[in-house]
């Protein structure tokens, strides 16, 4: 298997990245001999991978970077870059290779003390492979500070560095750098061939990954979850339920109050166990004694880690409580096909009483702005509006339609 099976639905993607690839491969012969640059190269030092959730842009820039780093001998007789067999390409793709970083955060942003560091890593040459690989996963998270630290490092690389940065879309990038990058812009797969990867690779049951693939329309990453995890259907169930109990202004404030506590409870099962197993090992590199008492000076330290397991247990609720409102958006959506009598698939297949009821009951006016009140929460929620204040909203306008 190579190192683009895991890419689901973007053959035009991957032609331009092995064939990016190959001419990588031209540029370091080039380099070595001290020999011209040959002219068209479809290698470039920075790139900008985008596409909607799900699309599987972290997943082809973490296979790009292995097809940089393959070692197999057919590569001298010709064979495309990325076998997914040899050292390089294995290494690259589970996150040992020693010269590509994989940058991922589980904070709310990524700050200009962790660009610095990043930045200044990405100036080393290559320990074992050809390129200085760094696969940035979430750009969109970096603060102005850090996207200026990073600008420095794209406009001036160092000549073996190659930064493969991820974002939704070019807007959620500072223009200085995206104007610096090559861009790739993903799709989102086919439902048909997202149940075919869940059957194939996972051997999840053909209907269950129909199932699955249909109802988060085309995620792969959510289709797997909800495929094998009971608690995440039973959390989609509840979710679905929810147009049908915002008749009165009870009704609104429990189930904002209950899709809250649903989200909190998930940051806090999410967090818990690494959170203790961080303060464990901070306190025994920091010398505590045996009876748990800190050494002198130390406070700060513990404290910056303490605020550090905050942030990301904000930032675990929010995505929670963001994949709420995206189901939330698919059952509305699913509605408004009802409503124009639309021949288009419907995703929530196993909630078809409530899109019934729903759809009867309502127009599509009404639907389209149920729809803008999630929308309205979903950015509330970006400008850190208090959470339960901006779903007793968004449940409140959903009411009134």
């Amino acid at each position: 298997m190579s190192v683009w099976d895991d890419l689901v639905g973007q053959d035009r993607v991957q032609e331009q990245l092995s064939a990016a690839a190959r001419d990588a491969d031209v540029l370091v012969t080039a380099d070595a001999a001290g020999e011209p640059v040959p002219p068209g190269s479809k290698m470039t030092h920075a790139w900008l991978f985008t596409g909607p959730p799900g699309s599987g842009r972290s997943t082809a820039a973490r296979a790009f970077a292995a097809a940089l780093q393959c070692t197999s001998p057919d590569r001298a007789l010709g064979g495309a870059p990325g076998c997914g067999f040899c050292d390089g390409c294995h290494t690259s793709l589970i996150g040992t290779h020693a010269d590509v970083d994989v940058i991922r955060t589980d904070l709310l942003s990524i700050g200009v003390k962790e660009t610095r560091e990043l930045v200044r890593r990405a100036q080393l040459s290559p320990a074992v492979g050809r390129w200085q690989v760094i696969v940035m996963e979430d750009a969109d998270r970096l603060t102005e500070g850090a996207g200026n630290v990073l600008l420095k490092a794209v406009e001036e690389p160092a000549p073996r560095t190659v930064w493969l940065l991820c974002a939704p879309s070019l807007e959620d990038v500072l223009p200085t750098i995206r104007s610096r990058c090559r861009h790739l812009t993903l799709r989102t797969p086919p439902v048909d061939a997202v149940a075919d990867v869940l059957v194939r690779r996972d051997g999840i049951d053909p209907e269950r990954a129909a199932a699955a693939a249909r109802a988060t329309q085309g995620h792969i990453g959510r289709a797997r979850r909800l495929a094998t995890d009971e608690r995440a259907r039973a959390r989609r169930a509840a979710v679905l339920k929810l147009p049908l109990r915002v008749e009165d202004i009870g009704g609104c404030l429990k189930a904002a109050q209950e899709l809250i506590d649903t989200a909190t409870e998930d940051a806090k099962q999410a967090s818990e166990e690494v959170d203790a197993k961080e303060t464990e090992d901070m306190k025994a590199a920091l010398g505590a004694a045996a009876g748990g008492r800190m050494p002198r000076g130390t406070a700060g330290v513990m404290k910056e880690l303490e605020d550090k397991q905050k942030r990301r247990k904000t930032r675990t609720q929010r995505d929670s409580l963001d994949l709420a409102l995206t189901e939330l958006t698919g059952f509305y959506r699913d509605v408004l096909a009802l409503q124009f009598g639309s021949r288009i698939a419907i995703a929530n297949a196993d909630a078809e009483d409530a899109l019934d009821r729903v759809a009867r009951a309502s127009t599509p006016e009404r639907t389209l702005r149920r729809i803008e009140a999630v929308s309205a929460c979903r950015r509330a929620l970006d400008r850190n509006v208090a959470p339960l204040l901006a779903v007793e909203a968004m449940t409140m306008a959903l009411r009134a339609g």
